[in-house]
């Protein structure tokens, strides 16, 4: 597929929806593969990813660079759970729990992230423009979830 503009509808159909996105990330995450990471965000300059602990990387390059550093020691396995939605006409906003599951000298270890995913809808199909990240604890805590009141 060597059009620009067959590929731009190609990606747009693989990022139908906001799920889809989402989905592009982790694999990308999963597999390792940069340039799959980075054809997940939006053409924007205001772009911006917050890894645990790391600064604000803001623009194209600075969270390309932030994600080759994530990714030059290979593949990150991840899982998602938990998802949370909060989804309107034009944007998506998900809360997620990642588990990490890295192998360190002291063997396989095991960590939760909190992480607040953002994408907007685009002309070429739903894309990421935030990427937040929070240290977790080595074990997974449950949410903590006001009980809804009946309103009359």
């Amino acid at each position: 597929m060597n059009d620009p503009r067959a590929r731009k509808v190609s990606q747009a159909v693989l990022m139908a929806t906001a799920d889809d996105t989402e989905a592009s990330f982790y694999e990308a995450l999963q597999t390792g593969d940069l340039e799959k990471m980075m054809s997940v965000w939006a053409d924007d300059d205001e772009i911006a990813c917050v890894h645990p602990g790391g600064p604000r990387a803001v623009g194209p390059i600075a969270v390309r660079a932030a994600f080759e550093a994530v990714l030059t020691g290979g593949s990150v396995h991840v899982t998602v759970q938990h998802v949370r939605r909060m989804e309107q006409p034009g944007f998506a906003v998900h809360h997620v729990a990642e588990h990490i599951q890295a192998m360190t000298p002291q063997g396989m270890q095991t960590a939760y992230v909190m992480a607040t995913n953002v994408y907007v809808r685009t002309a070429e199909g739903w894309r990421m423009v935030v990427h937040h990240a929070s240290p977790g604890l080595p074990q997974e805590l449950p949410d903590i979830v006001e009980p809804r009141a009946t309103l009359h």
